[in-house]
């Protein structure tokens, strides 16, 4: 079993900001792959189903960014999960918008939801996939900027982005993410 994490904060008020890219790629492989996302369990929105083969657990954690890992290793507790089995997406500053980075481990690269992910495994070594959301302009607080609604011009950049982010999943899945990092690390923005 795969346990699938999109990084965002709770409320109609986050929604389309650059933080909650995670929910929006969760909340596009579910509707991709028919999993309904309607328990509340674990402090998160979860659904259950199947991809590529592979059982999986689709989750949204609603205890805001900063205590992602809350959530996320409730879940794993439950489920008898390691830090193998889960892969987590969440937005980057440092990536062109719509740029897309698999990564097997790493730092959390001053991410307040990564950053709780590696608190609560006691460890970098997870897969997962950062998406590019632009860097904050100059004089610009980053919360700000995180939290800030994307522009139309972002959207149009990332909407298609949502359906490669499944794509890259589905073949994680399948063919190992050493396959999905040749092919989606290597692609250009557009």
């Amino acid at each position: 079993m795969k346990l699938i994490v999109g990084l965002g904060n709770p409320g109609t008020q986050y929604m389309t900001t650059r933080h909650n890219i995670g929910f929006e790629a969760v909340d596009t492989l579910a509707e991709l792959k028919g999993i309904a996302m309607q328990k509340n369990k674990f402090k998160s929105i979860i659904g259950e189903g199947t991809i590529g083969g592979e059982k999986v657990i689709l989750m949204k954690p609603q205890t805001y960014m900063n205590l992602s890992g809350e959530a996320l290793r409730a879940c794993m507790d439950w489920h008898k999960l390691t830090s193998e089995d889960i892969l987590v997406i969440y937005d980057d500053v440092s990536l062109e918008v719509g740029q897309l980075r698999i990564r097997k481990s790493g730092s959390a690269g001053g991410h307040n939801g990564i950053k709780s992910i590696i608190s609560h495994l006691g460890g970098q070594e997870f897969l997962r996939i950062k998406v590019g959301v632009g860097e904050k302009p100059a004089g610009w607080d980053l919360a700000n900027y995180v939290l800030g609604r994307l522009s139309e011009e972002e959207m149009k950049v990332l909407g298609p982005k949502l359906k490669d982010i499944c794509d890259a999943i589905e073949m994680i899945l399948i063919k190992g993410p050493d396959q999905a990092m040749n092919t989606y690390n290597l692609k250009m923005k557009r």
